[in-house]
């Protein structure tokens, strides 16, 4: 039974020894989690460039080019998004009391005590933050020195990629070699047309929110913006309350304005997921809502932010997993004819 089985057993405790590391290991899970799906986001630029260069001066050149390109919107975020996010978050006291005085929302003071309250723990946990300099260094020392690990990781990857995989496919028995490593190549490709689609996604979404903003002459267009792009790296929930969270601050500003633009956000949403969404990766998840919306719940729950990124790539390595020894099990114990 053992023989018979032994790689898709192996296969099952691998899948849960590496998720387990996200909750006893969170930081080195996290960091090599990142480093594979930069080197999936990289890989096929790196392949292009290797049929004139070596594959280690190509990923050298792909690696150095997105850091040059990382720091480059980070000079353009500096310079335009944070005084934007600055203003904002001093004026959320005024925005809070804008809210108070819409009429509807005084005819139900439950309603209108819930969105003050949420607003105060914004704009308290803001003010947290700014005042904790100290630990923000500290932080920020941190997160550099885990990105040189991951450009590091991320480098390595891209030049020594392929004889990884095949090592890790040498480790399970001789005549699940093959297996192993189809099982690997599908992993990787759906990983990477995860990241991709979502990356699209997120800059068609920030991209069509900053212009409707900016187009309506609504304030803080760049911060609604990259809120509702970056909820798209969250499925379901995070455009959700990209939505909730446009449309009762631009309630501030006009009840009228406020319901049209929760027409906006609906109808962007709509497209997103039944047009744009299945067009980039067709049925390549192929994942039900309910599972999203439970991995995500749960990912915030162990990792808090970082588990919501990672749990719908985490339910899909489990998911072709699973499948992958379901097949096999068919395979070898066919339906027997009558």
């Amino acid at each position: 039974m053992w023989s018979k089985y032994r790689t898709s057993i192996l296969l099952a405790v691998t899948c849960i020894l590496l998720l387990s590391a996200f909750w006893i290991f969170p930081s080195l899970a996290f960091i090599s989690f990142i480093a594979i799906l930069l080197q999936l986001l990289l890989r096929s630029t790196v392949e292009r460039l290797a049929k004139r260069l070596p594959l280690a001066v190509s990923a050298g050149i792909v690696v150095m080019g997105f850091v040059l390109l990382m720091i480059a919107l980070l000079a353009i975020i500096s310079d335009s998004f944070i005084p934007t996010f600055t203003e904002f978050i001093t004026r959320l006291p005024d925005l809070s009391n804008n809210l108070q005085n819409i009429p509807f929302l005084q005819n139900y003071a439950f309603l209108s005590s819930e969105i003050d309250n949420l607003l105060k723990e914004l704009t308290s946990a803001s003010i947290d933050t700014l005042k904790s300099s100290l630990g923000m260094l500290l932080s920020l020392f941190n997160k550099f020195i885990d990105l040189i690990i991951i450009i590091f990781v991320t480098f390595y990857l891209l030049k020594d990629g392929e004889k990884i995989k095949n090592y890790l496919a040498s480790l399970f028995p001789n005549q699940d070699h093959r297996r192993v490593s189809e099982l690997f190549d599908r992993l990787l490709i759906t990983l990477r047309g995860y990241i991709y689609s979502q990356l699209v996604i997120c800059c068609i979404t920030g991209i069509i929110v900053f212009l409707y903003f900016t187009l309506r002459h609504l304030p803080y267009a760049s911060i609604f913006a990259v809120v509702s792009g970056i909820s798209e790296f969250v499925p379901v929930l995070g455009p959700t309350v990209a939505s909730a969270f446009g449309t009762i601050l631009t309630a501030t500003q006009d009840p009228w304005i406020a319901m049209q633009t929760l027409a906006f956000y609906l109808l962007l949403t709509q497209i997103n997921h039944n047009i744009v969404y299945p067009t980039l990766i067709g049925k390549t998840l192929d994942l039900h809502p309910v599972a999203i919306i439970l991995s995500v719940v749960l990912g915030g729950e162990l990792l808090g932010t970082a588990g919501m990124f990672l749990a719908v790539p985490c339910v899909t390595i489990c998911k072709i997993v699973i499948e992958d020894i379901y097949t096999d099990h068919k395979n070898k114990c066919p339906t027997k004819n009558n």
